[in-house]
């Protein structure tokens, strides 16, 4: 009897190591569980929207350090505010990407070349400035959006939670700034 039970568990634990051997050998291209489609779709996404991040965010020092005129206190602190936000957030896609095992982008030329959102090399005045952030708020928005609805058809509730946070951090700018412009601007 003893012999019996004591097959029966090494049968049970044998055909328990060859379901997980299989199942890992499914999943050897990343550890989450996420289809290799998935993940690419995710991490394509995200790459995308790290490039345009990118160029906002030295974008937006850009502005902090060249804005002058009346508004020049005002505006010097918000860029700022605006730009260690974007900071952040570049940090964490970029990490969000090596959860899923894949490279982000990480150079200057990558993000120019990928991204929607184009350098200034003029001078501005303060309020072409904010229009200019405006904008690239858009694009950021729409690539979030992007990025949530990839995520949601792969049930990824991390991407989708930690992009979610950042579209209501950028709809909170865009109305503030959209007030400051004393101008409506609406997020399509």
């Amino acid at each position: 009897m003893i012999k019996i039970i004591s097959d029966l568990k090494e049968d049970a634990m044998t055909t328990t190591e060859k379901t997980r051997n299989t199942n890992s050998k499914k999943k050897d291209f990343k550890k989450l569980g996420f289809s290799a489609l998935d993940t690419i779709e995710i991490t394509q996404g995200l790459n995308q929207l790290l490039a345009n991040y990118s160029v906002h965010y030295q974008k937006l020092r850009n502005f902090h350090w060249n804005v002058k005129g009346n508004d020049f206190f005002r505006l010097h602190e918000k860029f700022e505010e605006l730009y260690d936000e974007a900071r952040g957030h570049i940090d964490d896609i970029a990490e969000r990407i090596r959860v899923f095992g894949q490279m982000p982008m990480s150079t200057m030329g990558e993000y120019i070349e990928n991204a929607e959102i184009k350098e200034i090399r003029k001078e501005l005045p303060a309020r072409e400035m904010v229009v200019e952030v405006l904008l690239d708020i858009r694009i950021l928005l729409s690539d979030m959006h992007s990025v949530v609805h990839t995520a949601q058809e792969s049930d990824d509730t991390g991407t989708e939670d930690m992009l979610t946070s950042y579209i209501q951090g950028l709809e909170k700018h865009h109305w503030m700034l959209s007030a400051w412009l004393n101008e409506k601007w609406e997020v399509k």
